[in-house]
């Protein structure tokens, strides 16, 4: 593999983390500003994923209802959990939550496949863990502690189900695929029997909740995370992990251009924290974690 990424592969990745953090805002608005039923929007956003990547389907792969219950944790339940989160709380600070997904991944390699972790990583992992529960315990992240525990939940359920993908004999797209099915087996129901206004939240502005359908579904799922999985086939994960954690800080001054978060100096030195701690989780070598699910944001 190549010891340098080039600057074609290094403005994909500007691409990726570019649609990665404003797809929070653009869920923060979907849910809280459009008030689409959170587990509506998630139904969306798979339908769209399988109507786009339909003809991957054909072909059936091994243990399909293990692909189908990770590929369910990893996209439609973690992404329902979050959505229910950005009712109430701030791209800024969901974002910064979403960096639990890398101690917590190392956790549960620790708990089910015996991974081993020395100082260096048990050390980032504390920090960022640190670093997540002070920006949730930051002014601006206490006053929607409830919508930031949805989050959690959210990036808790899809770094568990990350830690088998690895075991999975199943193209990274093709899994997106199988995963818009299961999710959309669970949402449909989910949403009809839990939530209501569906019709009236996509009549009242159907031109935007098409956008944000279009923008998550086609521009991320499809186009970003197909982009960012390719290039795991050719270039060493070291080199393109790393670059993953811009998104945070994306997503931080996405937020607060367009969706006025508040930015304090707790939720700013909590992030701190926690991008450095990733970023010693993710340089360090790994027998069982698949990377490229290491950091990527859980929406």
């Amino acid at each position: 593999m190549p010891k340098n990424l080039p600057l074609s592969a290094l403005g994909i990745m500007l691409f990726c983390n570019v649609a990665w953090a404003l797809n929070v805002v653009v869920s923060k608005i979907a849910v809280s500003t459009l008030g689409l039923p959170p587990l509506f929007y998630t139904v969306l956003r798979s339908a769209m994923v399988l109507v786009v990547l339909f003809p991957l389907l054909r072909e059936i792969p091994a243990r399909l209802p293990m692909v189908l219950a990770i590929g369910f944790a990893v996209t439609g339940g973690s992404f329902g959990l979050q959505f229910v989160g950005l009712q109430t709380a701030s791209p800024s600070a969901v974002g910064i939550v979403n960096l639990a997904g890398a101690p917590l991944t190392v956790l549960f390699t620790i708990i089910f496949l015996g991974e081993e972790v020395r100082w260096r990583r048990g050390i980032g992992m504390a920090l960022a863990l640190g670093g997540v529960g002070l920006a949730i315990g930051s002014p601006s992240g206490s006053s929607s502690i409830v919508g930031l525990s949805f989050a959690f939940a959210g990036v808790l359920i899809g770094a568990f189900a990350s830690v088998f993908v690895k075991r999975l004999a199943i193209g990274s797209v093709a899994l997106q695929a199988w995963a818009a099915v299961a999710s959309l087996v669970v949402m449909l129901p989910a949403t009809l029997l839990l939530e209501s206004g569906q019709a009236d939240a996509v009549e009242a502005a159907p031109l935007a909740v098409a956008g944000c359908v279009l923008f998550a579904g086609l521009v991320v799922s499809v186009g970003a995370h197909s982009a960012y999985f390719r290039l795991f086939q050719t270039y060493d994960a070291n080199l393109i992990v790393p670059l993953t954690l811009l998104t945070p800080l994306l997503t931080i001054a996405f937020g607060t251009w367009l969706t006025g978060d508040t930015i304090g100096w707790p939720l700013l030195t909590g992030g701190a924290l926690a991008i450095l701690g990733v970023a010693i989780i993710v340089i360090r070598p790994s027998r069982n974690i698949f990377k490229p699910l290491l950091v990527r944001p859980r929406l």
